[in-house]
């Protein structure tokens, strides 16, 4: 088990490192990646101060006054979660979409001691939507935020894994955690927990625990992939927020491989062709197309549709329709200009690839385009102001001002 101790005001203080080093785990993302990532469980006593970044009064406020809808929160009892019908209702004139929070309902099932789950809160809360998006940029896979919020003596969940890598960052009170080594090692996301909940549950109640803490305040928990948890809050309401990295893997890019194998194989005639009449699965069929796809695997280049499914997992930053309007109205030689952030730039050749599609430019336009990459802020002077115009328009490039 790792266990890192940073000083809040240090870490916090520097300047020029990632999310990794200055609010996680005190680490750069090198020494991460060499001595944690995918390997094993670690504790950061004193990370980071993260009241800038979740607090119970954000829990009341998304609660109680944002119109949040199912699926955005969940809440479970006993190991259990409960039907959504529960906490769920119309919101009365002009809001009577049934499925909104209702905040009431909310109260009783905490003060019963339920535990709220915030889902999908690099949605709905904008510091950690920021906070999100950096780390999924520095790591390189997406990642998603999930807040949980438990009353006293208030267990959750059962033990059991989760087939994504997660950071745990406690905001409020103090919670207990039991981690256990993993049962089934670098889980896949068609291999959950319930798959086998048995086997989980008798690893949890007969292995010693490879973990059993408290974690306050300021605390970060990592987690691989697969590693057993149960957690129960202390004496007090507990609030921790889930960072999940659902990270690529080796299968997936073997998935994107075979894809584009197979797709070179439709163009092969003699692939096409029928199998002969009463041939069933023969020796010399079965060499034929093994034989073929072996050759159309070593020729594939899973690349392109890999990236696309990349991009395809994560959001740009947020644009806000009336201030991009606003710019191109007044765009100007010297009007502030700067590539949208986690956009997922890529230019290849003369065709600019982007979260939010892509466009073929003409060779005249390479130059800026490439200088615009580095992400700095640039005039619509520098890149041309028909070129900024075009990019502004198709939502690849922000107000440099705002």
């Amino acid at each position: 088990m790792r266990v890192f101790r940073t000083q809040i005001q240090d870490v916090g203080a520097r300047r020029g490192v990632g999310v990794l080093e200055s609010r996680l785990t005190g680490l750069s993302r090198e020494a991460f990646a060499r001595d944690v990532w995918a390997r094993t469980a670690a504790l950061t006593r004193g990370a980071s101060d993260f009241s800038d970044v979740f607090s119970p009064s954000a829990v009341d406020d998304l609660i109680s006054r944002r119109g949040l809808r199912t699926p955005f929160l969940r809440v479970a009892k006993d190991g259990s979660t409960l039907p959504e019908s529960s906490f769920t209702a119309p919101a009365g004139v002009g809001a009577t979409i049934a499925d909104q929070l209702d905040d009431t309902a909310l109260w009783r099932a905490f003060a019963d001691g339920a535990t709220l789950v915030l889902q999908a809160l690099h949605r709905t809360w904008e510091p950690v939507a920021d906070l999100v998006s950096d780390l999924s940029t520095e790591l390189g896979h997406p990642v998603q935020a999930n807040a949980y919020v438990t009353p006293p003596q208030n267990r959750g969940f059962d033990a059991h894994y989760d087939v994504h890598d997660v950071f745990v960052l406690q905001i409020e009170g103090t919670k207990r955690w039991i981690i256990h080594e993993p049962l089934l090692p670098d889980p896949l996301r068609d291999q959950p927990w319930t798959d086998h909940r048995s086997a989980v549950a008798d690893r949890a109640a007969r292995s010693t625990a490879h973990l059993d803490t408290v974690l306050g305040p300021g605390d970060v928990l990592y987690l691989p992939r697969g590693w057993l948890h149960s957690a129960r809050a202390q004496g007090h309401v507990s609030i921790h927020v889930t960072l999940g990295v659902h990270p690529w893997t080796r299968y997936a890019l073997a998935e994107q491989l075979t894809q584009a194998a197979l797709a070179a194989l439709r163009d092969d005639p003699t692939m096409r062709r029928s199998l002969p009449l009463g041939a069933g699965c023969r020796d010399g069929e079965r060499e034929l197309v093994r034989e073929r796809l072996l050759a159309a695997v070593a020729k594939a280049d899973p690349a392109p549709s890999f990236e696309r499914a990349r991009r395809a997992q994560g959001r740009p930053a947020p644009l806000g329709p009336l201030a991009q309007l606003s710019a191109l109205n007044g765009l100007r030689p010297t009007s502030p200009v700067r590539l949208r952030g986690a956009v997922e730039p890529l230019l290849s050749g003369t065709r600019l690839f982007t979260r939010v599609g892509y466009l073929d430019l003409p060779a005249s336009d390479l130059v800026p385009v490439t200088r615009l990459l580095d992400g700095r802020i640039r005039t619509a002077g520098d890149l041309g102001l028909a070129l900024a115009e075009r990019l502004l328009r198709a939502g690849v490039l922000l107000p440099g001002d705002r």
